[in-house]
């Protein structure tokens, strides 16, 4: 099989030292296989290394569909000795934080904003906030999610190439700006 050369797991492993690299610190990881469809799901929850404490939390999600592979195994199947895959395979990769409910929260449009300057092009954000209800009677618990969907190229994993550039520092600025605003959010100020 000509996907063995595929190496995910040193992919994740990389990614993982690339994290440490940029001040995060690794809590914990996982590898899952849906014995079904093949399916895999490879995780990695992490937080800034200045925050061990909370109330930031990180979580990377890289989803490996087995068609797409089956397909980028075709293509390398039919390309002429010595040429390089196309790059039109993609895998979904889901990074995301989170915090605890917030009684003072942002403005979403403003926090959006914001975080749109500083994620950029690179990672493209993404901010939401669900309102929970415990009673009728009692106010409503905002939490907010923030999460950025990139796109990782099989054929730049299968040539060694991948490389993710400034996400991880990237979203270690928007982790450091989230920490930097949710002792107001929380109410601690």
């Amino acid at each position: 099989m000509l996907l063995a050369a595929l190496d995910l797991a040193t992919f994740i492993a990389d990614l993982k030292d690339h994290a440490a690299d940029v001040g995060f610190h690794i809590h914990d990881d996982r590898h899952f296989v849906e014995t079904y469809s093949m399916r895999q799901a490879w995780e990695v929850d992490l937080h800034p290394a200045s925050a061990c404490g909370g109330p930031l939390d990180v979580h990377i999600a890289l989803e490996v569909d087995p068609r797409v592979m089956l397909a980028f195994e075709d293509h390398l199947l039919e390309l002429p000795e010595g040429a390089d895959p196309d790059n039109d395979f993609k895998l979904p990769m889901v990074v995301s934080w989170s915090l605890p409910p917030l009684p003072d929260g942002p403005d979403l449009l403003l926090l959006a904003t914001e975080l749109a300057g500083i994620g950029g092009l690179e990672l493209p954000l993404d901010v939401s906030a669900i309102d929970a209800y415990a009673a009728v009677t009692d106010a409503p618990e905002r939490r907010i999610t923030i999460s950025a969907r990139i796109e990782v190229s099989v054929s730049g994993l299968f040539t060694g190439q991948e490389c993710l550039g400034n996400v991880l520092p990237k979203a270690a600025e928007i982790s450091e700006f989230l920490l930097d605003r949710a002792p107001a959010w929380l109410g601690d100020i």
